[in-house]
């Protein structure tokens, strides 16, 4: 497996769990406040992640990645909530 898959599979994940937390969690008027937080947190975490990692090489591709699944994963949830 290399480092894209193993880095940016955990924050797919973290954005699912944040989605079905806002879904379970959140009043539904609250749904359209507490995604983009989620996709705030998500964007942070990557940084921290790809960061944290050390290798410079690759970073924009996972960074880039990570972000665009979660963006993703988060407007399948904005439409399966509307």
């Amino acid at each position: 497996m290399n480092l894209l898959v193993k880095s940016v599979t955990p924050i797919w994940l973290v954005a699912l769990v944040g989605a079905l937390l806002v879904g379970i969690l959140s009043h539904p008027g609250q749904y359209f406040v507490m995604l983009p937080i989620v996709l705030g947190v998500i964007v942070i975490l990557t940084f921290v992640v790809q960061l944290g990692l050390g290798r410079p090489e690759g970073f924009v591709d996972r960074v880039a990645a990570s972000v665009a699944g979660a963006v993703v994963i988060l407007a399948v949830a904005t439409l399966v909530l509307l």
